[in-house]
Parts: structure tokens; C-alpha cells; sequence
């Protein structure tokens, strides 16, 4: 009998471990991970809320997909607006790549509505761009072993002459 509940404790302990193992890799690369970190910038600013759309979900993921290959930073010229990133550890998470570009805020002049003399921030604009209310991302590794991570944004934003929020 004493034999038999070692065995089960050890088989709980290996299920445990696995279940946290799974929940690590899984950890800042849901659906409601990518929205959180969105609506956190955009809350910074006062633009209200993007939601998660499993359309414009289908179309990154499709996208992504297509990208396993090279990994290449080269955007799907499709309907929506769209982020890309792409990095060679499994730090490069969905939330890691959205902070990334929300990182880019500080490039961002409101007042003028331009990024500071050679500095990216247009990343960030979409992020936070007002007429944007659907988002759907994906995450792949990549054939290199690189991950690339690509949000889509519906409507897109970016627009010459407007202002994101």
C-alpha cells in the first residue's frame, strides 16, 4: 500500500509540473494577454479599449504561418493595420513584442504628430490609434528557431495627417 501511494504522489507531482510547464509556455501569448497589453497603452492615453476579433486573428495566424520560413520582417500588404516583431529567444513573447512597440512612445511627439529625427514610432501609434477596436495576433517559431509575432489591426490606423488619439 505504501508502494502505491508513492506512486501516486510521484505521478501528481510529474502532472503538477507538467500543467505549469504548459501554463509557462503558453504565459503572455493568449488572446486576453495581447489585448491586456493593449489596453494598457491605450488607457495611458485615453483611448478606450480594443477588443480581440478571431477574423482578424485568422488573418495574423495565416500570415504568420506564411513567415515560418524566413522569419522575415516584410508586412502581408493585406486589410488591416499591422505590427510586426521578430526575436531569436523565447523571451520574444506576444506581450513582449507589444511592449516593444508601446516602448516607442517615447519617440512619439503629440503636439507635432511626428516621431523624433531617425526613431520609429509608428508601432506605437497604431497601438493606441483610436478607430482601431479589433485586434487579432499570432505567434510562431519560426524554421530558424526565431519566433515572429504579428498584430493586426481593424480598422487599420497610421493614417498622413491624423493624430492616434
Amino acid at each position: 500500500m505504501d508502494m502505491m501511494l508513492k506512486n501516486l504522489a510521484i505521478f501528481t507531482c510529474l502532472i503538477v509540473v507538467t500543467l505549469a510547464i504548459s501554463q509557462l509556455c503558453h504565459a503572455q501569448n493568449s488572446a486576453q494577454d495581447y489585448v491586456n497589453a493593449h489596453n494598457t497603452a491605450r488607457s495611458a492615453v485615453g483611448v478606450g479599449n480594443i477588443q480581440w476579433n478571431e477574423t482578424v486573428a485568422a488573418y495574423a495566424l495565416q500570415y504568420a504561418n506564411q513567415r515560418k520560413a524566413d522569419c522575415a520582417m516584410q508586412h502581408s500588404s493585406g486589410p488591416y493595420g499591422e505590427n510586426l516583431a521578430a526575436g531569436s529567444g523565447s523571451f520574444m513573447t506576444g506581450t513582449y513584442a507589444v511592449q516593444m512597440w508601446v516602448n516607442e512612445k517615447v519617440y512619439y511627439d503629440y503636439n507635432t504628430n511626428t516621431c523624433a529625427a531617425n526613431k520609429v514610432c509608428g508601432h506605437y501609434t497604431q497601438v493606441v490609434w483610436r478607430d482601431s477596436v479589433r485586434v487579432g495576433c499570432a505567434r510562431v517559431q519560426c524554421n530558424n528557431g526565431w519566433y515572429f509575432v504579428t498584430c493586426n489591426y481593424d480598422t487599420p490606423g497610421n493614417y498622413i495627417g491624423q493624430k492616434p488619439y
